[in-house]
């Protein structure tokens, strides 16, 4: 590729994945928090199993015949011209087949100034990737446990450079129905590009996620604690503001605590009238909070909220999530339900 290319595409990656851990893969899109109650939660939230035909997309066990024939759509705009959705859509065949699902993912990077190894201007260019799923999901009988997959197709486009690559998502829940608390696991992204952008083979964002959750019994919350990025432990950085200098010029890096690393897998999130028409939001991303911060000034980032409301046939879903000063998004989603 461009330098000119590479050097843009490795910018929106590293702002739209969270930081640190991001930039390091290919195909990078699909860490997006495309759900608007997803984003509202904190993100990632796997534990969520009801009528939510977007659940899917982030655990494929949470496929259920509460989804059948409910479409969900949704849409964010993020810095400057990039844009970004979801569609999904869940069908059950029978009681004896169940529910299939599937889903697509896309996002637009805008229009770039192209230029040669010179400097001097050359033909504008675009770039976008897009991601076809199918999912299913399996109870095993006589148990609480539930399985599912996704089968994902993925098409990246950046300037004159095309890959091809193809990944599964595996996905567990454990509901205890007694306590109303639900258990989940997901492997996501394991694949492989099938081909390359310039002959050069990159991994996929592979990701282990865990989660619990539970409905309160006296109070109408449920509340949501996912544990991410099980696969690597230290997600920890030396941010050099925080670096100190000695009288005679040694810079000592900042030393980030075995606690601090801790939370920073960690996702908070709570659902006031999570039954109800009308649904209230409010999540806390621990990682994007510590790697956006600043110093000295309280910029809320990591904070998210957001609401649900429904309206007969239809849900609508509004999120808004803390980043930055000069970068904060909004997500805007629609379920409607055609079997009502």
């Amino acid at each position: 590729m461009s330098q000119k290319l590479i050097f843009y595409y490795s910018l929106l990656i590293c702002s739209i994945s969270y930081g640190q851990i991001g930039g390091k893969h290919t195909y990078e899109f699909l860490n997006l928090v495309t759900s608007p109650r997803q984003a509202a939660l904190g993100g990632k939230t796997i534990t969520i199993y009801d009528e939510d035909v977007n659940q899917a997309l982030f655990n494929p066990a949470s496929i259920n015949t509460e989804m059948h024939n409910r479409l969900s759509l949704n849409y964010g705009n993020y810095y400057q011209e990039v844009t970004y959705g979801t569609a999904s859509y869940a069908f059950t065949y029978d009681q004896h087949v169940q529910t299939f699902q599937a889903g697509i993912n896309y996002i637009n990077y805008g229009k770039f100034d192209g230029y040669d190894e010179n400097g001097l201007p050359t033909n504008s260019f675009t770039g976008s990737e897009i991601a076809l799923s199918l999912g299913y999901a399996y109870n095993i009988p006589y148990t609480d446990i539930h399985l599912g997959a996704n089968a994902k197709l993925i098409q990246s486009t950046l300037e004159n450079y095309n890959s091809l690559g193809g990944a599964i998502d595996l996905g567990m829940v454990y509901i205890d129905e007694k306590n109303d608390v639900n258990w989940a696991l997901t492997l996501m992204n394991i694949g492989t590009q099938f081909t390359t952008y310039d002959g050069t083979t990159e991994q996929l964002p592979f990701e282990i996620i865990a989660g619990v959750s539970q409905e309160l019994e006296h109070v109408p919350l449920r509340w949501h604690l996912t544990i991410e990025n099980l696969q690597q432990w230290d997600l920890s950085f030396s941010n050099p503001v925080n670096s100190q200098t000695s009288p005679d010029g040694t810079v000592t890096e900042e030393k980030v605590s075995f606690f601090n690393n801790a939370l920073r897998h960690m996702i908070l999130g709570a659902e006031l009238f999570p039954k109800k028409a009308f649904n209230i939001r409010l999540g806390y991303n621990f990682r994007r909070g510590q790697e956006l911060q600043i110093q000295d000034q309280r910029n809320f980032s990591g904070i998210s909220l957001g609401f649900g409301l429904k309206l007969n046939k239809l849900k609508l879903n509004y999120s808004y999530s803390k980043y930055t000063l000069a970068g904060n998004t909004s997500l805007f989603g629609l379920v409607i339900n055609f079997g009502e």
